[in-house]
């Protein structure tokens, strides 16, 4: 059971990143207190383009995405890998979350750190 709910876990974190960052047809504007998933704060400062900007959030949400689906999948196969691909999967998600950040993806930052955190002190001990 602990199995499958880490898995269900891995799955859906991974999945939120696609639905915050994934282009929305027909959006307005964005008014300036709210979050736009195109727009870095880091990547702006840096002179990137925010064409270019706009997709690199896209590629690397999807890639954030790609890495939490292999991780659930590993979970859920309890192959031994699944804590390096949490790992890595976590950790691209808080550069992603750094590189674009918003407080209102402060959950999501949490949500990553509890995965590391998870993996670093071996929990739940069922997975290893």
């Amino acid at each position: 059971m602990t199995t499958a709910l880490v898995a269900v876990f891995l799955f859906l974190h991974g999945l939120l990143h696609l639905t915050v960052w994934l282009p929305t047809g027909g959006r307005s504007a964005p008014q300036p207190a709210s979050f736009d998933p195109r727009h870095s704060w880091a990547l702006t400062f840096a002179g990137v383009p925010p064409g270019r900007a706009a997709r690199a959030s896209v590629a690397f949400a999807s890639a954030t995405t790609v890495l939490y689906l292999i991780a659930g999948a590993a979970a859920a196969a309890q192959a031994n890998g699944w804590t390096a691909a949490a790992l890595t999967a976590a950790a691209s998600g808080l550069a992603l979350k750094a590189l674009w950040f918003h407080p209102w993806l402060s959950l999501g930052v949490l949500l990553d750190a509890g995965v590391i955190t998870a993996v670093a002190l071996n929990w739940p001990g069922s997975l290893y």
